[in-house]
C-alpha cells in the first residue's frame, strides 16, 4: 500500500508538468483554427482582451498597485475561485501551505496559532511569545504576535506571497518574505453573497457579505463567517475529556467607507473572532521506533487519554486608513489596534497513566505532562505615515514613519493528570514582554528608459523590548532581560524589458528580525534565553513573462540567500521547554516556478514548484536530542544526549514542494457545469534541529476535487478535501515518548452560494 501511495503521487506531479507544458502547439493550432474560421475582426478598442486570455493580477507588494509582471521580486497571489475551492471544507489558514512555491504553514496548537515559512525560513517554536521571520500584513496591518495570524480567511480580494526579505517597506521580523491579505473594501452600490456548506462530521459553514451605500459619500460593508465541525476523536478511557476535534469559529469584519471629496477618503474597520475548539492532540506512541511510519492498526478515531483538552480564543481590532489626495503627492495615515485573550490546554503526554502509576498507555508512558498556555492581556497598536509621488516623470519616490508598541502576559500552568479533577499544580510560570519600535523609510524608483527600471529602498529600525520571566512557587524566582538595537535595512532591484511580454529582474535585499526573548520557566534554577537580532542578505534574479497572446504565465526565479545569527529553537530534550539559540549562519537558495494557463476546450490549469537547499552552517552548535527512544543520525555532541546540527537543513524545509490545478468547464443549459482538481505534494524535513528517523516527516501529497454548476448568481458544487485520506505524522513531541501530530483525515460536503 505504501508503494502505490508513493508512485501515485509521482504519478501525479509527472502528470501536472506534462499538462503544463505541451502547450505552444495546441495552443498556437487552436488559435490558427479560430482565426481561419472566423470573419474579419473589428479593430480591438485600447485595453480589450480577446476571448481566453489572462486577466491581469495587480498586486501591492511595493505599497503601490502594480502589474505583478512589473514587480521586480518573487511574488504570487491567490484570489477567487481559487481561494474559494482550498477553504472548501471549514479549513483555517494552513489551507495555504504548499499552495505557492517555497510557502509552509503549520501548528501545534490548531487553529490558533499558525507558522509560517518561506523558502525554508521559519520558527518551529511553540512559545506564545514567539516571534517569526515571516511577517504577515492584514488590511494594512502588520499582525505581530502568531494568535492574530490566524484570523479567518473570508470575504477577500487576493492574497498576496511576496518571497524573500521585505525589510524596507515591511521593516523588522520579515526576512523571509510576507503575506499579505487585502479584505474586499466597500463600494458605491448594494452587493453581496451567501453560502451554506455542509459536510462530513458535522461540518457545517456559513460565510456571507453586504455591501450597502448610506449615501453618496458613505459606503458599508459587512462581512462574516461561521465554521463549525462536531467531534469525531473519541477518548475510550473513564478520565478525562471524552470527545474531540470539533469547534466552532465565527469571525466577522465592518467597514466604512467615507469619501466626501475626490481628495479624501476614510476606510474604518473593526474586526473580531471567537474560536473554540480540541486543543492539537498528541497521540503517544504512533510513531514505531527505528521508522517513521504510524504504528500498525493506527486508530483516527480513537485516543486514549487522562487529560483534559480545551481551547478558546478572542481576538478584537479596529483600523482606520486615511488618504489625501495632494496635488503630485498622496499621503496616508493607518493605524492599528488589536488586542487577544487565549486559553490553550493539552495532555502533551498524549496517553493514560504513568510507570509509577499503572495502568498505562498507549505504550510507556515514563511520566505525565499535562499543561495549558494563557494569554491573559495582550494588545498591539500601530501607526504608519506615508506619502508617495504622483506626478509623472521617470522619478517616483515613497517616504514614511512608522511606530509598533506590544505588551503581552503569558501564564504556564500544569495540572496532576493522576488527580480526580485534575486539578491545577500551584506552580506555574509567567512572561511579561513590552516590545517598541520605530522606523523611517523611503523607496525611489527611476525609468532610466522605456525598457530599464530601477528601484532602491532604504529603512532605519530602532526596537526596545523589556522582558521579565517569573516562577511561582512557595519561593518565587524572577528575571529579567531588555534589548536596544537599531538596523539598517536595503534593497535594490531592476526591471528590463525585452519585449513587450517578457521582463527579467533582479534583486538585492537585506531583512532583520529584532532579538527573541522567552522564559518559559520549567524550575526554579531555569533561566531565561534571549537571541540576538538575526540579518538576511538575498539575491534574486528572474523572468516573468506573458506567453500564446496572453492565454499563459509563467514567473521563474533563482536565489540565494545568507543569515548570519539566525535565530533557532531549540528542545530541551527531557521537559516541556524551548531555548533560544543563534547559529552563526545559515544558507538557502533554490528555484520557483508559476505557470498559468488557459488550455482551450474548457480546460485552465496551474502549476507552481520549488526546490528550497537550506544548511546550519555552525561547527560549534549542538542541542540536546530525543528523551524518548528516538534514533539519533546526527554526530554526537560534545555531552551525553546532545547532537551536532551542523550542516543540517532547517527544520520544516522541504526540498522541494509542487502544486498543480486543472479546472475543465461547460456551458449546460442557461449555465456552467464544471470539475476542479487541485494537489500538492512535498518531500521530507525534519520536525527538529537534529535528525531522528521517527522525527523526519514522510513527502505528502493531499488532493482536493471540487466538482459544481453556475446559473445566473447562484452555484451548487459538492467538494472533497484530502481525497486520498493519506494520514501521517506532520509533528512530533519528542521529551516523553514517540508521540505524533497527525495531519486531517478525509472531508466531503456539499456548498450552496447565492451572489447579489
Amino acid at each position: 500500500m505504501m508503494m502505490k501511495t508513493k508512485y501515485a503521487g509521482r504519478t501525479l506531479i509527472a502528470l501536472a508538468i506534462a499538462g503544463a507544458f505541451p502547450l505552444h502547439n495546441a495552443m498556437a493550432d487552436e488559435q490558427a483554427a479560430q482565426e481561419a474560421s472566423a470573419p474579419a475582426a473589428k479593430p480591438k478598442a485600447a485595453g480589450e482582451s480577446t476571448s481566453g486570455q489572462l486577466e491581469q493580477v495587480i498586486v501591492t507588494a511595493q505599497r503601490r498597485a502594480e502589474n505583478i509582471k512589473d514587480v521586480p521580486m518573487s511574488i504570487a497571489s491567490i484570489k477567487g475561485e481559487k481561494l474559494d475551492v482550498l477553504t472548501s471544507g471549514g479549513q483555517d489558514i494552513r489551507f495555504l501551505s504548499g499552495r505557492s512555491p517555497s510557502l509552509t504553514v503549520e501548528s501545534d496548537y490548531g487553529r490558533t496559532f499558525p507558522r509560517f515559512y518561506i523558502r525554508g525560513l521559519g520558527n518551529t517554536d511553540f512559545d506564545l511569545n514567539a516571534s517569526q521571520p515571516v511577517g504577515l500584513v492584514m488590511d494594512d496591518i502588520v499582525m505581530e504576535n502568531p494568535m492574530l495570524k490566524g484570523f479567518p480567511v473570508f470575504d477577500v480580494d487576493q492574497v498576496e506571497v511576496l518571497r524573500g526579505p521585505q525589510g524596507t517597506l515591511f521593516g523588522r521580523n520579515s526576512p523571509a518574505g510576507v503575506i499579505k491579505f487585502d479584505s474586499a473594501k466597500p463600494v458605491f452600490k448594494t452587493e453581496g453573497y451567501a453560502s451554506v456548506g455542509f459536510g462530513k462530521d458535522g461540518v457545517r459553514n456559513l460565510e456571507g457579505a453586504y455591501n450597502l451605500p448610506i449615501s453618496d459619500t458613505v459606503a458599508a460593508r459587512f462581512s462574516g463567517q461561521s465554521q463549525n465541525r462536531d467531534d469525531r476523536v473519541t477518548n475510550p478511557r473513564p478520565t478525562g475529556t471524552k470527545n474531540f476535534e470539533g469547534y466552532g469559529d465565527d469571525a466577522a469584519r465592518l467597514q466604512l467607507l467615507v469619501k466626501p471629496t475626490r481628495d479624501f477618503s476614510a476606510l474604518f474597520n473593526v474586526h473580531a473572532r471567537n474560536m473554540e475548539a480540541s486543543a492539537t492532540l498528541f497521540r503517544a506512541n504512533i510513531l514505531k521506533q527505528g521508522t517513521n511510519d504510524l504504528v500498525d492498526n493506527f486508530d483516527y478515531g480513537s485516543y486514549p487519554t487522562d487529560g483534559v483538552n480545551e481551547q478558546w480564543l478572542r481576538t478584537r481590532g479596529g483600523s482606520a486608513r486615511l488618504r489625501w489626495e495632494l496635488p503630485g503627492v498622496t499621503l496616508h495615515s493607518i493605524t492599528g489596534y488589536d488586542t487577544l485573550k487565549l486559553f490553550s490546554r493539552a495532555d502533551v503526554d498524549g496517553g493514560y497513566g504513568a510507570s509509577y502509576a499503572p495502568p498505562m498507555g498507549p505504550g510507556f508512558i515514563p511520566f505525565t505532562v499535562e499543561t495549558a498556555d494563557l494569554v491573559p492581556h495582550h494588545r498591539q497598536f500601530t501607526q504608519e505615515f506615508r506619502a508617495e509621488s504622483t506626478n509623472a516623470g521617470p522619478l517616483q519616490w515613497i517616504a514614511g514613519a512608522y511606530y509598533f508598541n506590544e505588551d503581552i502576559q503569558i501564564d504556564s500552568i500544569s495540572f496532576n493528570s493522576l488527580a480526580p479533577g485534575n486539578p491545577q499544580n500551584k506552580e506555574y510560570a509567567r512572561q511579561f514582554q513590552s516590545a517598541e519600535s520605530f522606523a523611517l523609510f523611503g523607496t525611489l524608483n527611476y525609468a532610466v528608459s522605456d525598457r530599464l527600471k530601477l528601484r532602491g529602498g532604504l529603512r532605519y529600525t530602532k526596537d526596545k523590548k523589556d522582558f521579565l520571566a517569573t516562577r511561582v512557587e512557595a519561593t518565587s524566582s524572577a528575571h529579567r532581560l531588555n534589548s536596544d538595537t537599531s538596523n539598517v535595512s536595503w534593497d535594490a532591484s531592476g526591471t528590463y524589458t525585452l519585449d513587450k511580454d517578457t521582463n527579467v529582474f533582479g534583486r538585492v535585499a537585506t531583512g532583520y528580525r529584532a532579538p527573541s526573548m522567552q522564559g518559559r520557566l520549567f524550575g526554579l534554577a531555569d533561566l531565561p534565553t534571549q537571541a540576538e537580532a538575526e540579518k538576511a542578505l538575498s539575491f534574486e534574479a528572474g523572468i516573468k513573462q506573458d506567453l500564446f497572446n496572453r492565454r499563459a504565465r509563467m514567473s521563474a526565479t533563482v536565489f540565494h540567500y545568507t543569515m548570519k545569527d539566525k535565530q533557532l529553537t531549540a528542545g530541551s530534550g527531557t521537559v516541556n521547554m524551548n531555548r533560544l539559540i543563534n547559529a552563526d549562519e545559515v544558507t538557502g537558495q533554490g528555484v520557483e516556478l508559476d505557470f498559468q494557463a488557459n488550455l482551450g476546450g474548457g480546460f485552465s490549469t496551474t502549476f507552481g514548484t520549488s526546490y528550497n537547499d537550506t544548511e546550519i552552517k555552525d561547527a560549534s552548535l549542538f542541542v540536546s536530542s530525543c528523551g524518548a527512544p528516538c534514533t539519533v543520525t546526527d554526530p554526537r555532541g560534545p555531552f551525553a544526549g546532545t547532537a551536532s546540527i551542523n550542516g543540517n537543513p532547517l527544520p520544516r524545509a522541504p526540498k522541494w514542494q509542487h502544486n498543480f490545478s486543472l479546472k475543465y468547464s461547460m456551458a449546460l443549459g442557461d449555465g456552467e457545469l464544471y470539475a476542479y482538481t487541485d494537489w500538492t505534494y512535498r518531500t521530507k524535513y525534519n520536525f527538529f534541529l537534529y535528525e531522528a528517523k521517527e522525527y523526519t516527516a514522510k513527502p505528502l501529497t493531499e488532493g482536493g476535487l471540487r466538482v459544481g454548476y453556475k446559473w445566473d448568481k447562484y452555484e451548487v458544487a459538492a467538494y472533497g478535501r484530502n481525497i486520498t485520506n493519506r494520514v501521517q505524522s506532520l509533528g512530533a513531541i519528542d521529551f516523553n515518548n514517540l508521540t505524533g501530530i497527525v495531519n486531517d483525515p478525509r472531508t466531503y460536503g456539499m456548498q450552496f452560494k447565492a451572489n447579489f
